[in-house]
């Protein structure tokens, strides 16, 4: 059940943020309620005058008011907002047909990019990587994509040309986009220079200046996900020491 609001006077049990939590577990009491809102995302749904736990995981929050239960899976379920990267997999007169690890196939329309005119329509090939940005995501049809940001501008959507790109969980990708910096990503930031785009979909590109500085990143990237913050400084600081990035 992603994106439903609710009104409540009671916010959610504070204790079990970031912490595992189980299907069937009650994080929030609707028998008091007022005009807050909150925005159930993702593993979580309400059972008569209760907000319940649906799937495992751990219990996150966002600012100001949306809670959602983050997982690790392979299979990545669209969500409107999402940030994902997408490869083209076919291209038609009126969209492109792009995979973005889902159960469908998503659309990104020839017009969803910046200024974008019957006369100016990109051209992609197949095979092709795109950031994007998931639009719409309703249950029974093919997700729709945008190049662009909520207001119509490129920002930083669009192709993704050289580097390097890997697969990964789900958790993975949501702990690199976490919030504070996810400690791997600051302590690599550091000491090396590269470029990285994360998609909620469980999708990595790195770049960077060479073939081993990126394999060394995404490698470290891809080591991280079950370590803690101390765990993810020392595996950088080992990986710096390597004779293959001397």
């Amino acid at each position: 059940m992603k994106g439903e609001e609710i009104s409540s006077s009671a916010p959610l049990n504070k204790d079990l943020v970031d912490k595992m939590v189980v299907p069937g577990d009650v994080i929030l009491d609707l028998s008091k309620m007022t005009n807050q809102t909150i925005k159930l995302g993702s593993g979580l749904c309400q059972d008569g005058d209760t907000i319940t736990v649906i799937k495992a995981g751990r219990l996150r929050f966002s600012k100001p008011n949306k809670y959602w239960i983050e997982n690790s899976q392979k299979r990545y379920i669209p969500s409107a907002g999402d940030t994902i990267l997408g490869i083209v997999a076919d291209c038609r007169p009126d969209n492109f047909l792009v995979d973005i690890k889902g159960p469908t196939l998503a659309y990104l329309p020839v017009l969803a990019f910046e200024g974008g005119t019957r006369r100016n329509i990109p051209k992609f090939e197949v095979g092709t990587l795109l950031y994007v940005r998931v639009v719409k995501a309703n249950t029974g049809m093919n997700p729709e994509l945008s190049c662009t940001d909520a207001g119509g501008k490129a920002a930083e959507f669009g192709p993704l040309k050289g580097g390097y790109m890997f697969e990964s969980s789900t958790g993975l990708c949501r702990m690199l986009l976490g919030s504070p910096a996810c400690p791997v990503l600051e302590a690599l930031g550091k000491r090396l220079s590269f470029e990285i785009a994360v998609g909620f979909n469980g999708r990595v590109w790195v770049n960077a200046s060479s073939p081993k500085t990126i394999v060394a990143i995404a490698n470290a990237l891809m080591s991280s996900e079950s370590l803690s913050g101390v765990q993810q400084r020392i595996l950088v600081e080992k990986l710096l020491q390597s004779p293959a990035l001397s």
